[in-house]
């Protein structure tokens, strides 16, 4: 990549930490550039070293990560890859909190919680947060110490609603990114984030890095395999020799990482509508397949006047191998949903198109199914691409991710009016 020269004028510097510098962008207001450092540190930098090559290595690392968590709908600081060692990000003022998730009890939650075994597992996730303060050893914080902190960053004050908000996303986060790795044999045994607050919009965004000083993740869920920088941490002594040894765990994660981002085997929604008529129907479902990142495709045939013709259609996609959910659209006498689920092992969904007039009579055609039939009816054309989209999620961890953070930014949204109702309301 060229220089940061050739492409950014870069201003002043606004914060340095131990890992990365970030610097104001002359030309682009409101944005910022985070340059890697080499330097690898631990116990608050009581130990650290430098470790040539981790700059890219983490710049990688994290600008994967957030192409993931963008493309699954999170909301990110983070723009674009800008070089090997820096990525463009939105400039936003810290909230100065670290909230770690865990799946598995190890580090420093045994110490703190004696008798816990290693390897505890957590269900539902086990939320911690961190107030950060090297000189105090960033001390565990409570939600209510959070509050009463009064902290307000970019013109936001840090109120319950944005506490809730950080917590469900710290949530949301760590499940996508723990099916993910789960795709690579690799168990996410626990991370830690931290949020920011978009100096233009005032929205809390999941800001800094997350690269692997951030987790720990064990191969085949094993901890003698660990890839993270628990391994760095662990040393008796830093020697060169070591230190290769922490460089190539910390280059593998960063290959590994890269393969999260590759669409596994992609299924397909078939919707069979009955007549042309149904054609804004079905363009909603195919719309709504889109947002899940599901191909849908439309055909026209009526199980009625052309049940030969029904049948060779839905043969024509039981044959490439291709999984498929078909979706049946029929008004008045649905007869597609019930013909198609007797003739295949595939889904099955009805969406009948319901009319104000007759729609409360012909709706029994798809709720009232002859025996050994499974068709499911869903009324809502964007219901019943979601419940397609859940059954590829099963097996496809992008459409998942797509899922869940939908469903947080449906919370986050609700907790947001509720915010704006009962400021209006005093």
């Amino acid at each position: 990549m060229p220089p940061l020269h050739v492409l950014l004028k870069l201003g002043q510097k606004l914060n340095e930490g131990k890992t990365k510098e970030i610097y104001s962008l002359v030309d682009q207001p409101g944005l910022v550039l985070v340059q890697s450092k080499n330097q690898i540190t631990a116990g608050n930098a009581v130990r650290k070293d430098q470790m040539e090559g981790k700059a890219a290595i983490a710049n990688r690392t994290t600008s994967c990560v957030f192409k993931l968590l963008q493309e699954a709908g999170i909301k990110t600081a983070f723009v674009e890859q800008h070089s090997d060692t820096a990525f463009i990000a939105v400039h936003c003022e810290m909230i100065p909190i670290e909230w770690v998730c865990r799946r598995v009890a190890t580090g420093s939650f045994l110490k703190r919680n004696p008798g816990v075994k290693e390897g505890y597992r957590f269900s539902p996730l086990k939320l911690e947060m961190f107030f950060k303060d090297d000189a105090d050893n960033d001390p565990q914080w409570s939600e209510e110490q959070l509050l009463v902190a009064n902290f307000s960053l970019a013109g936001l004050a840090i109120s319950q609603c944005e506490v809730d908000i950080m917590n469900r996303s710290t949530v949301a986060i760590f499940e996508i990114l723990e099916r993910a790795w789960a795709t690579q044999n690799c168990t996410l045994v626990d991370m830690k984030i931290e949020f920011g607050v978009n100096v233009t919009t005032k929205e809390v965004v999941l800001a800094d890095v997350v690269d692997n000083d951030s987790w720990r993740l064990w191969p085949a869920g094993d901890r003698c395999q660990q890839k993270d920088k628990q391994v760095y941490r662990d040393l008796k002594e830093v020697t060169p020799e070591a230190m290769q040894v922490v460089k190539r765990n910390f280059e593998w994660v960063s290959e590994k990482v890269k393969l999260l981002l590759e669409n596994p085997a992609s299924g397909r929604v078939v919707v069979l509508m009955g007549s042309t008529s149904d054609m804004v129907h079905c363009d909603k479902i195919r719309k709504a397949c889109g947002s899940y990142g599901v191909p849908c495709v439309l055909r026209v045939t009526s199980a009625h006047k052309g049940p030969d013709e029904t049948l060779r259609i839905k043969a024509e996609y039981e044959g490439d191998g291709v999984p498929t959910v078909f979706v049946a659209v029929a008004g008045r006498s649905n007869g597609l949903g019930p013909v198609i689920s007797g003739n295949t092992a595939y889904p099955v969904i009805n969406c009948p198109p319901i009319t104000a007039d007759w729609g409360a009579q012909d709706v029994w055609s798809s709720l009232r199914m002859p025996s050994g039939l499974g068709c499911s009816t869903v009324l809502s054309p964007d219901a019943a691409a979601q419940f397609a989209a859940q059954i590829f999620g099963l097996g496809n961890h992008l459409v998942w991710s797509k899922l869940r953070a939908s469903m947080l930014n449906t919370w986050v949204s609700l907790k947001i009016a509720d915010k704006k109702l009962q400021s209006c309301s005093l």
